[in-house]
């Protein structure tokens, strides 16, 4: 049975991004002509995701307004004249069915994937982080190859990495390759915020999963760590220890990650986005190279 699935974790406060996500959701945030969240949704698309379970929290009604029909503003643009926006609003009609169940206490992303358990039962899924996006355009197939991979070698979980550079391995999960990590490799352990010195390698992990069930029997044995909260990299090296199969999958050539989890990173992935844009980032690149 295919992998049809994917669970997204949106319930994150976003606090490190305040005041801006003092009364919208960090996943909403514009990111050039959309918001972050709806790259992820696309991405999963594109891949052939057919169902999407959000993880939500105290105020996200935003995110599941933006991927309802809205057949108001739609007649609006009609009887307006403006059909041609209408295009803008095509997103709404990806073969993808949206599902909401709620984390009520943040608890951690182990825990928010617990909280999936109930729709997920005893299917495999991909995870996909809400506040991360990866590629340009949505377009990246990390997601597809995945799948392909976890479904292939029989695997228990397969995690995507991206390099980074040395300094940065701190902030990170890091694998720990049981030999050289080639596009696909074995895990042997994952390391959390290592220091330089002691980091197994520099590949960092990159907000896309693919599970099999028995993840939830890890995360149920997972004991809270710092603030209480559930880590899913815990659960996953458990897996491993354990002699589950666990394989890294690397992000390949213009798939960097944009990880909106703070200002720096975010106005770099908007910087990206504005420049890229199709129709008016080669204006904005002539203008910035002006000025300089």
């Amino acid at each position: 049975m295919p992998i049809d699935l994917a669970v997204v974790p949106v319930a994150g406060r976003g606090t490190r991004l305040l005041p801006l996500t003092k009364s919208q959701p960090k996943e909403m945030l514009p990111l050039g002509r959309k918001p972050v969240v709806q790259y992820v949704v696309e991405e999963l698309a594109h891949c052939g995701i057919e169902r999407l379970l959000f993880i939500t929290g105290p105020g996200k009604t935003a995110i599941e307004n933006h991927f309802d029909i809205d057949g108001e503003l739609i007649s609006h643009l009609r009887e307006t004249g403006k059909e041609e926006l209408l295009a803008d609003l095509d997103f709404e009609r990806e073969q993808v069915e949206y599902f909401y169940t709620r984390q009520r206490r943040q608890l951690g992303l182990g825990h928010a994937v617990q909280c999936a358990q109930p729709f997920v039962g005893d299917q495999p899924f991909v995870l996909a982080l809400g506040d991360s996006v990866i590629g340009p355009s949505a377009k990246s197939d990390v997601v597809r190859r995945m799948v392909q991979c976890f479904e292939e070698q029989n695997a228990d979980a397969v995690i995507a990495f991206e390099e980074v550079p040395e300094a940065d391995v701190v902030q990170y999960g890091i694998a720990k390759p049981r030999s050289a990590a080639g596009e696909i490799f074995d895990l042997a352990d994952l390391v959390e915020k290592p220091s330089v010195d002691e980091a197994p390698s520099n590949l960092a992990v990159a907000a896309r999963y693919v599970c099999g069930p028995r993840v939830f029997e890890y995360l149920a044995k997972t004991k809270p760590g710092k603030g209480g909260e559930i880590q899913l990299t815990d659960a996953l090296r458990q897996l491993i220890h354990e002699g589950g199969r666990v394989l890294g999958a690397r992000l390949q050539d213009g798939e960097c990650r944009h990880d909106i989890g703070n200002f720096q990173s975010y106005f770099r992935a908007l910087l990206d986005h504005l420049l890229n844009d199709p129709e008016l980032g080669g204006e904005l690149r002539s203008q910035f190279s002006r000025e300089r």
